[in-house]
């Protein structure tokens, strides 16, 4: 891959981590479970919920910005763009959709069907 590309894929990774670094900052909103004005078990359930979901996004934010942080570090060590697995290149409109991506596309499909394969036998 050229610098050129490389420079744009960091460019990439590099607004994505801000962005996602700005979402983390803001605060989680909502009222307390403890208010008076949740007396309702319903309502605290209802907030309860929503409160679950965001912290469940807020982790996997978390998760991609270490995998981003990966990737720049690929990019500096000279193997950005390269599958981990099997070592070929990653197709560029995969790195341009995803671009922490560190598997190929089949490499990424046989590890997602033995996830789904394990979590059946579960």
């Amino acid at each position: 891959m050229r610098k050129r590309e490389m420079k744009k894929f960091e460019g990439l990774l590099n607004s994505k981590i801000d962005r996602l670094v700005d979402n983390a900052s803001r605060p989680l909103g909502g009222q307390s479970l403890q208010s008076p004005k949740m007396a309702d078990p319903n309502d605290r359930a209802t907030l309860e919920a929503d409160r679950n979901f965001t912290l469940r996004i807020r982790d996997r934010e978390r998760k991609l910005i270490l995998k981003a942080r990966k990737a720049l570090r690929r990019i500096q060590d000279g193997t950005y763009g390269y599958c981990e697995v099997c070592g070929e290149p990653i197709d560029k409109p995969r790195l341009m959709a995803r671009p922490e991506a560190s598997l190929c596309i089949d490499c990424k499909t046989e590890v997602e069907d033995r996830e789904r394969r394990a979590r059946a036998f579960r």
